[in-house]
């Protein structure tokens, strides 16, 4: 951890960053050590890397979250890390009616290092693109890519792309006339970071550049806005590619679920 104990730093200050301009619907707001956001597609929990309560107190601090949104009918994400302390949290969100989703790798990277990007495929072009029917061919994509309605992903990009434009670059890969790859680039001013979200290709497009395209376009913009870091949440299939490109491994992140 010696070499990314400083950028483990610097990303656990950007935890509990609240935007300055929020999309419209959304209410960010401090419950005690942690963040809580309302009005996504489901809820959103973020703490500190120390939350600074245990025992029952911690267990009254997950209860208030989860019935936040169990009086809205909504599912509620509580994000942790593998360095968060104390060390009994996610057994306590567990206990609370919390499931653990896939374990993914925090990566951090410098921006202005992410910056050469490979040629890309013949036909295939990457534009960055603002309008709804863009914005929902993007989910249509993300639905055929995992198996499953990502319908409301449209939803909430349209609504951060419309409300807070400056936050969010929002690139498509298409080739033939279709979106084959998406992905985007999330702002966190006065931090220094910004953040890589997206990144799913088509089946058939994958191996041809594509995604380290992605990756390269948006460290272009990240650097022309003055970001000096760049993060990423990785899955398995994603983090051999971003650590070939320079990114370090500071630690991994699991969400815990509660579904009314």
């Amino acid at each position: 951890m010696s070499e990314t104990s400083p950028l483990l730093a610097a990303y656990d200050r950007t935890r509990l960053h609240i935007p300055e301009n929020t999309a419209e619907g959304l209410v960010y707001e401090m419950d005690g050590p942690v963040l809580r956001v309302t009005g996504m597609f489901r809820g959103f929990v973020e703490g500190p890397p120390v939350l600074g309560v245990e025992g029952a107190e911690l267990d009254a601090l997950i209860a208030r979250q989860r019935e936040h949104f169990a009086a809205r009918g909504e599912a509620v994400e509580w994000k942790t890390r593998a360095h968060d302390r104390p060390a009994n949290l996610a057994e306590r969100l567990v206990r609370a009616g919390f499931a653990p989703e896939e374990r993914e790798t925090v990566l951090v990277g410098v921006a202005k290092e992410m910056l050469d990007a490979p040629p890309l495929a013949d036909g295939v072009t990457i534009r960055q693109v603002t309008a709804d029917a863009d914005l929902r061919a993007i989910a249509a994509m993300e639905s055929t890519v995992w198996g499953e309605d990502w319908s409301w992903l449209g939803d909430d990009l349209i609504r951060r792309v419309t409300t807070d434009p400056g936050g969010i670059a929002v690139l498509v890969a298409e080739a033939g006339g279709r979106v084959v790859s998406a992905a985007w680039l999330v702002h966190k001013p006065g931090t220094g970071f910004a953040g890589l979200w997206g990144g799913s290709t088509l089946p058939e497009w994958r191996g041809r550049g594509i995604y380290r395209a992605l990756v390269a376009r948006r460290a272009q913009l990240a650097v022309a806005a003055g970001v000096d870091h760049l993060q990423v949440d990785a899955s398995d299939d994603s983090r051999p590619i971003l650590r070939r490109l320079g990114f370090h491994a500071v630690t991994t992140t699991t969400p815990y679920v509660w579904t009314p």
